[in-house]
């Protein structure tokens, strides 16, 4: 699973337009990703060097646009860092681009020759990075201790912009816009420090009490298992998190994050989290709408299983029902005049909440002609379509 909808790299990064290009905001970044301030005309402008300070780049950065040659100075700096082939230069021009705050990881595990790292490596980094964003996400839209399949499309969605950087050996950036994903890094903040802190009262005390507490500040199954994943097979790993300064400190957060630590040691109690956070969920009793895409019952005639695309009642893409003789009959009835249905029953968490369990008063829902015909056409063609007819008809006979 990739961990965002792109990378950048290459000749040519996201290039941030001039005018927007505050020169405060500059100087912050090059400070955050190593760049090295050499002194320049006090109050008019600083010269920065890279972080190996052997690249021959050099770039004045003024103080202000209060001066004449600002416009000049700022349009000579950006031109050099698109130029440079330092990842720090892509990762600031990046920032510049799109204000985002960046999250980043390291895992120390043995390297290769000259430093580089096994493609499975940067996989499971990656792989992890993914999970533990995505966690984020979700425990914006609502505090769970499994999420399973619930508002996992709109948390995706939330996180389709972010980017990442190259990855030298066991190191990760991650640039989640603020505009669509800052409550993600903000939630992601507060939870993994109190993992961490669960973490801690669990070895000493041997309560897993701190973890329950924890879910209110987004810790959740998802999160466990993507710090799991990210310290299985290493000696340790790092999460570090950096706002946007065109954007400001969130509210309630540091300025200056510390970096959140786990090791090998960490790993039964993060386990043991997990599976508690599983266990401990219940069944939500909810009321779906949704249209049919598949039918299926083992004989001509009784109780079978429907597929439900799901329209509204539950955050969930799709959900698969159990029903019986006359709802199952209801349901292909609907299916086959293209009309949604509603059924109401408990979504179960075993399985990740895609399973609706006591199903019953299982009614169609009218819809106008225009939104008929969408439905039908959604599903015309489709192997799921063709499966339901060559079962509707073996059901006849």
């Amino acid at each position: 699973m990739r961990l965002s909808s792109g990378e950048f790299g290459g000749p040519d990064p996201i290039e941030p337009v001039l005018r927007h290009v505050d020169p405060a905001v500059l100087g912050v970044l090059l400070d955050r990703h190593g760049w090295r301030r050499r002194g320049g005309a006090a109050g008019r402008y600083a010269r920065w060097t890279p972080p190996d300070g052997g690249s021959g780049t050099s770039l004045l950065v003024p103080e202000s646009r209060a001066f004449p040659d600002s416009e000049e100075l700022l349009g000579e700096a950006l031109t050099a860092l698109a130029r440079c082939a330092l990842p720090s230069a892509r990762e600031v021009l990046v920032s510049l681009a799109v204000p985002s705050d960046e999250v980043r990881w390291w895992r120390d595990t043995p390297t290769g020759p000259a430093g580089t790292a096994a493609w499975s490596e940067q996989e499971r980094l990656r792989g992890a990075a993914h999970r533990m964003l995505l966690a984020g996400a979700l425990a914006v839209r609502g505090r769970a201790g499994y999420y399973g399949a619930r508002h996992r499309r709109q948390a995706l969605a939330s996180l389709s912009g972010v980017l990442t950087g190259p990855a030298p050996g066991g190191r990760l950036t991650a640039f989640v816009p603020v505009e669509n994903g800052r409550a993600a890094v903000v939630r992601l903040y507060g939870a993994l420090h109190a993992v961490r802190e669960a973490v801690d009262y669990r070895r000493t005390t041997g309560g897993m009490e701190a973890f329950d507490a924890a879910v209110e500040a987004g810790a959740s199954r998802e999160l466990t298992e993507s710090v799991v994943a990210l310290v299985q097979g290493s000696e340790g790993v790092r999460v570090a998190l950096e706002w946007a300064p065109a954007a400001g400190v969130p509210a309630g957060c540091a300025a200056r994050p510390e970096p959140v630590e786990f090791s090998p040691g960490d790993l039964p109690a993060l386990r043991e989290a997990a599976a508690r956070y599983l266990g401990g969920e219940p069944s939500v009793p909810v009321r779906v709408t949704g249209t049919v895409v598949r039918l299926r019952r083992s004989a001509p005639r009784g109780p079978g299983t429907v597929r439900l695309r799901v329209l509204a009642g539950a955050e969930i893409p799709y959900v698969r029902v159990e029903l019986d003789e006359e709802a199952y009959r209801i349901a292909g009835h609907a299916h086959l005049v293209g009309l949604p249905i509603r059924v109401a029953g408990r979504l179960e968490s075993r399985g990740g909440f895609r399973r609706l369990a006591g199903a019953g008063a299982v009614v169609p829902v009218q819809v106008d002609e225009a939104e008929r015909d969408r439905l039908m056409k959604s599903l015309q063609g489709t192997m799921e379509s063709i499966a339901f007819f060559e079962e509707a008809c073996a059901g006849e006979e």
